[in-house]
């Protein structure tokens, strides 16, 4: 029987090929990401500032930190859920940990939106429209991470010479 990542039975080796390869990916992300929100929050509080005073700086600037903070919240989870699960992401723990950071955000966003909404120190304008920007630009910064990043496909392969004395392949072939 296969099960959802595609090797056959449940045992420790069949859980071996499930193994976290992503961490390239989503180090390159969380890096790109964070550099990115930093730098539209520093353009966003100097728009900000010119167009509706201290109030658009501190929109600006609360954008686009949040925005980072956020954003790298899930790269960080995966991450850290891989490592927790020592690498299955088929692990409850792997699962436990990604869940409950999204948790955690979804909780965070909606307390922060209702008392931020009503802070008359912040412009809502400059603080929406610097988070938009920083959203859509890290959805683009994550996608060219993940074009530009090599990961296998075929974790369970063996090439002939690889751990086979007999030299054939693994389908039990004659290796010729």
């Amino acid at each position: 029987m296969t099960d959802p990542t595609g090797t056959t039975g449940a045992g420790p080796a069949a859980r071996r090929s499930a193994r976290l390869t992503a961490a390239p990916m989503l180090t390159r992300a969380l890096r790109d990401g964070t550099v990115f929100a930093g730098s539209v929050a520093v353009v966003g509080a100097i728009v900000g500032v010119l167009v509706a005073g201290l109030p658009g700086l501190w929109g600006g600037l609360l954008g686009g930190a949040l925005s980072a903070v956020f954003l790298g919240l899930t790269a960080t989870s995966i991450l850290v859920g891989g490592r927790a699960a020592g690498g299955d992401l088929t692990s409850p723990v792997f699962f436990g940990v990604v869940l409950g950071t999204w948790v955690i955000k979804l909780l965070l966003f909606v307390v922060l939106s209702l008392w931020l909404r009503t802070q008359e120190w912040l412009d809502g304008r400059v603080f929406f429209i610097v988070v938009i920007v920083a959203v859509l630009g890290s959805l683009v910064l994550d996608l060219v991470a993940f074009a530009r990043t090599r990961i296998p496909y075929a974790s369970d392969v063996m090439l002939p010479g690889e751990g086979d004395e007999s030299g054939g392949n693994r389908r039990g072939g004659s290796g010729s």
